[in-house]
């Protein structure tokens, strides 16, 4: 599965709204691009006048006042030319910024379900590779782009109203411009398109082969993820191959014209001087003004192909949004001494391929359960039911008679948090890592979250206790670290229901056993599923449920089911006999 790609017009209907939020600040610094392009007509246009002067004779104080008005042309435009090109970063930046908050926020509120299908490649490569070539354009690309089009504009205008006939052979080499461009622009996008698409294969297969270094070595499948990066990169060379391709043709294309414009002004400007239907001076400014217009048209030459890329990567990004969404708030409020009921729950990674198949279940409030069963059993897709994090492909799971997927989602993760053996240490400090479940937490209470998942000890032992930095950059934290920070959070966070997946297996069974009894004191009262391989935990537990191929086989308190003599208590006894 792919994630979306947003068409032209939604892509240009959001460009339109973006700009649109900013007009007044844009519109501005298009006026100052406009002044300072008006004041950098003003050299040509002296020294068209200097020429003419100068044949009908002149003074040298007329000469000095001339190259005195040029004196004070030139530093107004440098002047006003620096304040547009500042103006215009700050611009480009604010936009960018907002663009960057926007795009996460719509990440982060992605379907987990979708996410998982599309691979990490895909996500990864818009959120790097796209998001810096949309932070190139919006930086220097939109400010560039309107220097260099007032400027042609101007110039242009300047031409048509100082010598019309003249003004003309500027225009002898436009269609071939037209032609090239538009030869390109026809096709970039596609070429664009292909390139991006190569890159976010060879960025997933990049990715997975380093987080599944491990699996890699073990399995000695070094060489087939070899053979499968060299296969990307061949594709992202072809496709780089091909966009280099385009871009010789534009190029010299445009180098073309710059060479036609000026040698036509001047040979027909000449030839209309000799008849005396204009002046030399005019001839001469507008010679200086077809090589002045060299700069801006190259500049917007350069920055269309750079828009081109840009244009594919915003795309790209804007597609992000166009995920559906897997679930809408009702409005319904659950009660709030409701339990958690599972209803002929199923679910299916691929249609077709149930992996839960109508399970039922009743969650007391405040009630511990484990679930136990073998590998690939469906614990953790039916933990993730419990959770709200993918919606039940058939039947419903219920918090106080609401399903879970018609809460909103700050409502759904504050009744229900799921906390799994896969956790992620945030770049800051341990302290931040542990605001991000309760952002006004008082440094007490996150000493107590600590305390509460036996992680007090250590975290005062760093240099810096909880205000150490930890993450990339920082003190690099063990893998049980990691995951006793994760449940410091879940401590903080508070849910009525918490649903924990194997959430202390990176903690040796001594330890984890410790851990769950301090966290039972301190969730007393709180629903908890616990699947666990460590079936101390089931011992622990209210009732326990045997998960085996999709399905609940067995229900009931330990006790209970070990005299049963069924399929729980053959894993107890052989559990104990480890």
């Amino acid at each position: 599965m792919k994630l979306p790609i947003a068409d032209a017009a939604t892509t240009w209907a959001y460009t339109r709204a973006l700009l649109r939020a900013n007009r007044r600040e844009f519109l501005l610094i298009a006026t100052l691009t406009m002044l300072s392009s008006l004041a950098g007509l003003v050299g040509p246009w002296l020294l068209g006048r200097l020429v003419d002067d100068a044949r009908a004779g002149t003074t040298a104080g007329h000469v000095r006042d001339l190259v005195l008005v040029a004196v004070v042309a030139i530093l107004a435009r440098g002047v006003v030319q620096k304040i547009a090109q500042q103006r215009a970063m700050v611009f480009g930046e604010s936009v960018f910024a907002a663009m960057r908050e926007e795009f996460l926020d719509t990440v982060t509120a992605l379907p987990l379900s979708t996410v998982e299908r599309a691979g990490t490649g895909d996500l990864v490569a818009r959120t790097t590779n796209d998001v810096a070539k949309i932070q190139n354009a919006v930086r220097f690309g939109v400010p560039q782009l309107t220097v260099s089009v007032v400027t042609i504009l101007l110039t242009v205008v300047a031409c048509l109203v100082m010598a019309p006939l003249v003004a003309v052979a500027m225009f002898v080499g436009m269609p071939l411009l037209l032609t090239v461009v538009r030869w390109y622009l026809r096709r970039a996008p596609d070429a664009y398109q292909a390139e991006s698409a190569t890159y976010a294969s060879l960025n997933g297969t990049v990715t997975e082969s380093v987080e599944g270094v491990r699996a890699v070595d073990a399995l000695d499948l070094g060489g087939r993820r070899n053979d499968r990066s060299d296969a990307d990169i061949a594709a992202a060379y072809t496709a780089e191959m091909r966009t280099l391709g385009l871009r010789t043709v534009l190029f010299p294309g445009v180098d073309l014209t710059f060479v036609i414009a000026p040698v036509a002004v001047l040979v027909w400007g000449g030839f209309l001087a000799s008849q005396g239907t204009v002046t030399m001076g005019a001839v001469t400014a507008l010679v200086m003004y077809t090589f002045q217009l060299t700069g801006p048209v190259w500049n917007l030459v350069f920055w269309l192909d750079e828009m081109s890329v840009a244009a594919v990567s915003l795309a790209r990004i804007i597609g992000v949004r166009l995920v559906p969404t897997d679930r809408a708030a009702s409005g319904a409020t659950p009660a709030e001494d409701g339990g958690m009921e599972a209803r002929g729950v199923r679910y299916a990674y691929r249609e077709g391929h149930d992996v839960l198949h109508g399970i039922d279940l009743d969650l007391r409030p405040g009630e511990r359960l484990a679930i136990v069963g073998p590998s690939g059993a469906g614990k953790s897709t039916f933990g993730r039911m419990l959770a709200g994090i993918h919606p039940p492909t058939g039947g419903s799971v219920t918090v106080g008679g609401v399903p879970l997927v018609d809460l909103p989602l700050e409502e759904l993760r504050r009744r229900v948090a799921l906390v799994t053996q896969e956790h992620h240490v945030f770049v800051g400090t341990v302290a931040d890592n542990l605001r991000l479940a309760d952002v006004g937490a008082s440094d007490e209470r996150l000493r107590d979250a600590l305390a509460a998942v036996d992680a007090l000890t250590w975290v005062d032992d760093l240099e810096q206790g909880i205000e150490t930095e930890v993450g990339s950059g920082g003190v690099t934290l063990t893998p049980a670290q990691a995951q006793q920070v994760a449940l410091a959070r879940l401590v903080l966070l508070d849910p009525d229901v918490l649903v924990l997946d194997e959430a202390t297996s990176l903690l040796d069974p001594r330890a984890a056993r410790h851990l769950e009894r301090s966290l039972a004191a301190v969730l007393h009262g709180r629903t908890v599923v616990a699947i666990a391989h460590r079936l101390h935990t089931a011992h622990d537990a209210d009732r326990v449920a045997v998960v085996e191929d999709g399905r609940i086989t067995e229900l009931g308190a330990h006790d209970d089911l070990v005299a049963a003599g069924g399929s729980y208590a053959a894993l107890w006894h052989s559990w104990q006999h480890e």
